[in-house]
């Protein structure tokens, strides 16, 4: 199979990109502590997601396939720490109404387990749920890791299900200890040094 094309994106799509993590993260266990209503789920996770991803095109980086199956959205953690959204409390409230303090012990979930040292950090990684499987994430994570490489640049992310942290492993990442939500359910912290060329 024909490797994807995969492309930077910009600030225009950053509301179609959200609704793909939305739609590929519903089937997963962290959503449903987020966002206890089902019916309301992926519009939540999606005004959400739709933050981040704004914000990373403005202070990171986010990358398509050219099909828009898969994306990727990767934040530098390299010397001073990025500002955070701008207008982060109010757009946090106004996209996740009554369970806004769940996405704000999330937030401070992940601060609390997040590195020191410089890297790059893996925000979120989605496929379309039709195309799992086949490679897309792959694609992905090869097409920055050749940056990261070719720079000394390690990198960093949380791994959300038992699949998803068996890829990143087969990708060079070491998971960690995993820190919890307070149902119990786990993210896992996962490292990459980048590898000499």
């Amino acid at each position: 199979m024909t490797p994807p094309e995969i492309g930077r994106l910009g600030e225009d799509d950053a509301r179609w990109v959200a609704a793909r993590i939305a739609e590929a993260f519903m089937v997963l266990d962290q959503p449903r502590w987020l966002v206890p209503d089902e019916a309301k789920r992926e519009s939540v996770l999606a005004g959400n997601f739709e933050i981040i991803v704004d914000h990373a095109t403005r202070h990171g980086l986010v990358f398509g396939t050219e099909d828009r199956a898969g994306v990727a959205v990767w934040l530098p953690s390299v010397g001073e720490p990025l500002p955070p959204p701008e207008d982060y409390d109010t757009r946090l409230a106004s996209a996740c109404g009554e369970w806004t303090p769940n996405f704000v012990h999330l937030d401070e979930l992940f601060a609390a387990n997040h590195p020191h040292d410089d890297h790059h950090h893996l925000a979120l990684l989605a496929v379309r749920p039709d195309r799992q499987g086949q490679g897309v994430g792959s694609a992905l994570l090869r097409h920055h890791h050749a940056w990261l490489d070719a720079n000394g640049m390690p990198a960093y992310l949380e791994a959300s299900s038992e699949t998803s942290r068996d890829l990143y492993a087969r990708h060079g990442y070491r998971v960690a200890e995993p820190f919890r939500l307070p149902d119990g359910t786990p993210f896992w912290p996962m490292w990459r040094e980048p590898v000499a060329g």
